[in-house]
Order: C-alpha cells, then sequence, then structure tokens
C-alpha cells in the first residue's frame, strides 16, 4: 500500500510541476497590471513587439497574416465593412475570425481593432447616428453626451469591436476647415466639458486613475482623443496644414481639452496629420514625448494616424525610413500603416537592428499597448459577446439621440418683429409647404462619416427624414405638400406656412474645405421664392456656419439643425412646440468669409450672430 502512496505522491508533485511550467503570470488576472505586461514583455522577441505596433487595415487582416506578422491591431477605415448592409452578426464573425489568428500565436496576445464611431457606429448599417458633434456643442449639456457615449459603446461592442477612434476632440477657430463639424466648439471650455463622451464609452475612470487608461468592462470601448494637437487651428481652416500659433495661444486653445482627457482615463490619443508652425506633429518629441508622455503622465498608447507617418515627408512616403525613424522616434506607439505593412515591419526592424530607434522605445511603445489591452479585459474576453447584437440601432438609442436633435437646434429669428412669433407652428392647418433638397433626404441630414467615409445623399440606412417627422406631428386633417424646388404653379398656391430645408452636401476631411461657405444651389433661390410667396420658416442642415446674411430677412424664422442624424423627428418636436428650442451656439455666426477667423474674444468681433446666441420657445412636453 505504501508504494501506492509513494506513486501517487509523485504523480501528483509531476503534475504539479508541469502546472508550474504551464503557468504564465502575463495569463493570470489575478496579477496587477504591471506584473502582467512586464512578464509578457519579457518573453518578447523582437518581431512579437515590432507585429504589437502595427495596425492594418480589414481588407489585408487574414488571420494568416495576422499570426505570421503578430499583428496587433487592425481597423475599418471609414466605409470599410465586411458586406454592403452587413449584420452585427456578421461584423463579429469577421472579428472573431481575426482574434483566432491573433490567439494562435506563440503567446496568444489578442488584437485590438479599432474604427472611426464619431456620431454613433456610423460605418454600421442601421445603427444609430447621432447628431455631429458641432450640434452637440450648440447643447452645451455634458449628460446628454456622456449618454450618448454609453449608447455608442453598446453598439460599437454589438459588432464584436473594442475600440472608437473618438472623440474629436478639435476646437475649430474656422469654419472653412472641412472637419469642423467634428468639433464640439470654437471655445476650449465647451470641448472641455463635452469630454465626458470619454466617460460613456470607457466609463467613469475611479479617482487613482488619472493619466492611466481605463476601460470599465466588455460592454464598453476604448476611447481616442483625437487628433494631438492643434487640428482645429490650421491656416485658412486648410485640412492638415500648418497652425501658426504660439506656445501660449497653443496652451491655451487647443491643449485644455487634452488636460480633461487624460484625467478621464482616455486609452489612446492620435497625433493630428497638421503641423505646429512648420513642425509635423507626426514627428514632434516635444509634444508627443515630453509634453503629453512625461509631462501631462498619459499612460495610455499614441497612435498615428491613417498613413500619418508616410505624410511627415512631402510628398507622402517618399522617405518611408525616415518617416518612421521620425514617428516612432517622437513617440508614436501604434502606427496606422494600413496596408504596406511587412514594409513598415522590415523597416523598423533594420532601424532597430542597427540602434538608429533604441529598444528601450519600442519597450515603451509596447509597454503601453500591453497595459491597455489587459486593462480592456480583452486577453479574459478576447471574443465578441453574441448577445449584444441586439444593440445596433435600438429603440432607446434612437430616442436618445431624438432628444439631441431636439437640444442641439439652435433658433436664430423668430417673427420679422419679435411681437410676431412664427414659431412654434400650428399643428392644425389647411395646407403647408415643405421644400429644399434637405427636407426628405436621410444622408444629407447625416453629413459625412455615415455608412461611408464621404457621407452621401439618399437614403443610405435606417432612419426618419425631416419630412417624415412633420407628417407625423402634424394634425391628420393638415395637409402637407413637399416638393423639393417648387415651381410657380407650386408656389402659386395657398399655404398656411412653409418650412424650407436646405445645406451643404456630406463631406468629410480636405473634401469639405471650402473658402466660400455659401448655402450650395438651388438652396438660395428656394428660400428666395418660398419665402416671397408665404411665411416660411428655414432649417439649414450644414456642418457650420454659412454665408446667409442676404437671405435672413427675407425668412420668418431661422433654424440652425447642424447635421442632426438618423433622427429626424426630433426637428419636428421642436418646430411644432412640443419641446422648446433650447439650443446655443457653439460657433461664431459671421457675415462674410472676409472676417475668417473669427472667435469669440477676438477684438475685431462683429457676427452676424454672437457666439452663446440662441433664442428660446416654451415647450408644450
Amino acid at each position: 500500500m505504501a508504494n501506492i502512496h509513494k506513486i501517487t505522491l509523485v504523480l501528483m508533485f509531476c503534475l504539479l510541476a508541469l502546472g508550474r511550467a504551464d503557468y504564465l503570470k502575463y495569463k493570470d488576472p489575478k496579477q496587477p497590471i504591471a506584473v502582467r505586461v512586464k512578464d509578457l514583455l519579457s518573453r518578447m522577441t523582437l518581431a512579437e513587439k515590432i507585429g504589437q505596433m502595427t495596425q492594418i487595415e480589414r481588407e489585408n487582416a487574414t488571420a494568416d497574416a495576422l499570426a505570421k506578422y503578430f499583428i496587433g491591431s487592425v481597423l475599418s477605415g471609414g466605409g470599410s465593412v465586411p458586406a454592403p448592409q452587413a449584420s452585427a452578426e456578421a461584423w463579429a464573425s469577421m472579428v472573431t475570425e481575426m482574434q483566432k489568428g491573433a490567439l494562435s500565436t506563440r503567446l496568444g496576445i489578442p488584437i485590438i481593432y479599432g474604427i472611426d464611431a464619431v456620431h454613433g457606429h456610423n460605418n454600421v448599417y442601421k445603427a444609430t447616428i447621432f447628431p455631429h458633434n458641432v450640434g452637440l456643442g450648440a447643447t452645451r449639456d455634458p449628460d446628454l453626451v456622456k449618454r450618448i457615449g454609453e449608447a455608442t459603446a453598446l453598439e460599437v461592442r454589438a459588432t464584436g469591436i473594442p475600440y472608437a477612434f473618438a472623440p474629436c476632440i478639435a476646437v475649430c477657430r474656422d469654419p472653412r476647415w472641412g472637419r469642423c463639424y467634428e468639433s464640439y466648439s470654437e471655445d476650449p471650455k465647451v470641448v472641455q466639458s463635452l469630454t465626458s463622451l470619454i466617460s460613456g464609452l470607457q466609463g467613469d475612470a475611479p479617482a487613482d486613475f488619472v493619466g492611466r487608461p481605463y476601460v470599465g468592462g466588455s460592454k464598453k470601448v476604448a476611447a481616442c482623443a483625437k487628433h494631438y494637437v492643434g487640428d482645429g487651428g490650421t491656416y485658412m481652416g486648410i485640412n492638415e496644414n500648418n497652425t501658426i500659433i504660439d506656445t501660449h495661444g497653443l496652451m491655451s486653445i487647443h491643449m485644455p481639452p487634452y488636460y480633461n482627457s487624460i484625467i478621464r482615463g482616455v486609452s489612446t490619443v492620435m497625433t493630428s496629420y497638421s503641423s505646429w508652425n512648420g513642425k509635423k506633429m507626426h514627428a514632434n518629441h516635444f509634444l508627443v514625448t515630453d509634453f503629453l508622455k512625461n509631462k501631462l503622465k498619459f499612460r495610455g498608447f499614441v497612435i498615428s494616424d491613417w498613413e500619418g507617418i508616410d505624410r511627415i515627408t512631402t510628398p507622402p512616403h517618399a522617405n518611408y525610413s525616415y518617416s518612421i525613424e521620425a514617428g516612432v522616434g517622437a513617440g508614436i506607439d501604434m502606427i496606422m500603416v494600413p496596408f504596406r505593412y511587412t514594409e513598415f515591419i522590415d523597416d523598423l526592424t533594420t532601424q532597430v537592428q542597427n540602434k538608429v530607434i533604441p529598444m528601450s522605445r519600442i519597450d515603451d511603445a509596447v509597454y503601453r499597448i500591453l497595459r491597455v489591452k489587459f486593462t480592456m479585459g480583452l486577453f479574459e474576453n478576447p471574443y465578441p459577446d453574441a448577445s449584444l447584437a441586439g444593440e445596433i440601432g435600438k429603440q432607446e438609442h434612437r430616442e436618445l439621440a431624438r432628444e439631441a436633435v431636439r437640444k442641439s437646434l439652435v433658433l436664430l429669428k423668430n417673427g420679422k418683429s419679435s411681437s410676431a412669433p412664427l414659431l412654434p407652428l400650428p399643428k392644425k392647418a389647411g395646407k403647408i409647404l415643405v421644400a429644399g433638397s434637405h427636407a426628405n433626404d436621410l444622408g444629407n441630414q447625416c453629413g459625412g462619416w455615415t455608412i461611408t467615409w464621404q457621407g452621401s445623399s439618399g437614403n443610405t440606412t435606417v432612419g426618419t427624414t425631416i419630412l417624415s417627422g412633420i407628417e407625423a406631428t402634424v394634425d391628420p386633417s393638415t395637409q402637407v405638400v413637399y416638393s423639393e424646388n417648387p415651381d410657380s404653379g407650386v408656389l402659386g398656391d395657398k399655404y398656411d406656412y412653409a418650412i424650407v430645408v436646405v445645406g451643404e452636401p456630406p463631406y468629410a476631411e480636405t473634401f469639405g474645405d471650402n473658402l466660400n461657405l455659401t448655402i450650395p444651389a438651388p438652396g438660395p433661390s428656394v428660400i428666395q421664392s418660398v419665402c416671397k410667396a408665404t411665411k416660411c420658416v428655414v432649417v439649414l442642415i450644414s456642418g457650420r456656419p454659412l454665408v446667409v446674411e442676404p437671405y435672413v430677412g427675407d425668412m420668418d424664422a431661422f433654424v440652425a439643425a447642424w447635421l442632426p442624424g438618423s433622427e429626424g423627428q426630433g426637428v419636428a418636436d421642436v418646430l411644432f412646440g412640443d419641446y422648446g428650442f433650447t439650443g446655443k451656439l457653439s460657433r461664431t455666426w459671421f457675415k462674410s468669409v472676409d472676417q475668417l477667423p473669427m472667435n469669440v474674444g477676438d477684438k475685431h468681433y462683429d457676427p452676424l450672430f454672437p457666439f452663446g446666441f440662441g433664442l428660446t420657445t416654451k415647450g408644450a412636453k
């Protein structure tokens, strides 16, 4: 019998020893994150480290490529989808296949998949599309913006994605910039207050987390403060151009939202294509390393923009090895390559082997990336949660978007004289006219970064147009006549009033740069002909203030609706008085483009409507 006991004991010791050999500290969720990161980092080869620093586009992210090159991250560029109108399940199964490739490697480090979810989960068919940031700025409501972050996180996670490239915390100082609608305001204080989106996306970071990335579990996503820094201050609003400003100006106008983002535990910061006084941000060691990482104690990872290091040179990619040396040397941790990743990996490997880039710089980058991955719980929960599929376009999220639309509308004129207001409009009327290119066009009211990168006109996703909202709101006896561009025949009829909805077509980034900022034709002629024929309220759909001074006199009432997104019913809710107008301009409304740039606090401040302006009405509800 004693022998059997001895054999049993020996077997137990063997099993325990085997167990110890299999025990990897980095795989133990009970270990502190720092211990896990250090343990994993100590096991990694140079190839595995450089793989972690590489983010590639979905299109070329096969499971084999991810495993072969130890790729750390994958992204969807704007409009990059598994299939047109792909379901949440289709997205999740794509992410799952990629994750299997990453987890098949020696160390099994999961990828982090990132996507632009900048006004809701905007690449995904049927997702809730919230108002763009320019409209949210007009709400002055940090709690609303936080709730939008929470809803967006759920919709992003519904597709199996744990990382959103949002929010854009640019302080847009010139509306000629094509990304001005991605900025909450020209006033850094408004932008600072709306970094609450980060806490919605990631969850509320514990008080002792300052500077450390925080993601509160598998229903939250890692956020990204972008584009560091000064993206909203470029010369004449030219996208990716040069922000000419002294250090005090940079620090007091463009930097403050980053302080709040770091306090909120933002996981990542994206560098800007733009330059500061001629120095490319992607190559700015002082601002990326000395200031952001060392002075502000940001502990998450810094990511480049799309081919951002390529654009360090003019023309882009002209000297890629220099771009890598300058970008990684400046302190960028993860490079959004996104296609030529073998060239990036080969060049960076050579530079490390030749001591052009020190191993300490590589270790800093990988340490930060791993810290975010461990913090998020990616090692414990690398795969999509199938139970979340129903979050896409959920009714509660649409109601929230509708509330955001109501609160974002800014009433700029109400009645030819203040004693005779036109709004709220009566629901019961004989016949009313609805006109204009944006009245019945979901794509136009959503703007850029919707389904595709640039967005497009037409009914590209699921939602409610402004016309549908009007029809659902008026009394059943009221006759609604819709004509996009009414001719004299239509205008010859008698109407109780007209609602004219015109504005900008969708655009994103450089395609939106615009030096004249006029309402596109036939908008002005529709305003003039309709407002001549009957009492009219003009609703402007735009990513920024436009030239309206020549037409304001013709209008009885004027509403800035920005880019309201998929829930057009919110416009009708306020026009017809179920809710009051409460929005305040988050941007100065100029008279003419010759005045630009012109921002609140400037010496020569002579706006058509000043920053903070907005008339109010009482709501029935």
